[in-house]
């Protein structure tokens, strides 16, 4: 017998998630098109395209070179710590330089590079500019 049913596969992330996402990728396009940076912005993307690889939630991709230098990642609190150990793992083995897990729950950030003495969590490097200021609404 056969049944109609429908099945439905999606991204099981939470409206919020999606939204930071969107603003962080927002704010560096302005950057980009301004010729404020060299660094372009992808939603969700493999890190090397050559092979299956792990997807951030936002890379920052050098477009001379194409080689991602911040990862982000977008979490809640009970995911912290483990994304953090992600991100880690993930700027080691593709040699990316900086990295940022959100917490959108808490409201804050964790680098996951030396950030210079008296800077934010938030402050990229590679962008010289707070990522939370994409945040703010």
């Amino acid at each position: 017998m056969n049944s109609n049913k429908i099945i439905y596969m999606g991204i099981d992330a939470p409206r919020i998630h999606q939204e930071i996402i969107t603003k962080l990728v927002y704010g560096v396009t302005s950057f980009y098109k301004n010729g404020e940076t060299m660094l372009f912005p992808y939603p969700e993307t493999m890190i090397d395209e050559s092979e299956t690889s792990p997807v951030p939630d936002v890379m920052l991709v050098n477009r001379e070179n194409d080689l991602a230098e911040v990862i982000i990642e977008i979490t809640h609190t009970q995911g912290f710590k483990k994304d953090i150990q992600k991100i880690r793992e993930l700027m080691e083995e593709y040699n990316v330089p900086e990295g940022f897990v959100y917490d959108y729950k808490l409201k804050i950030w964790q680098s996951i590079a030396s950030t210079p003495k008296n800077a934010p969590q938030s402050f990229c490097e590679a962008l010289q500019y707070d990522l939370n200021n994409f945040l703010i609404d």
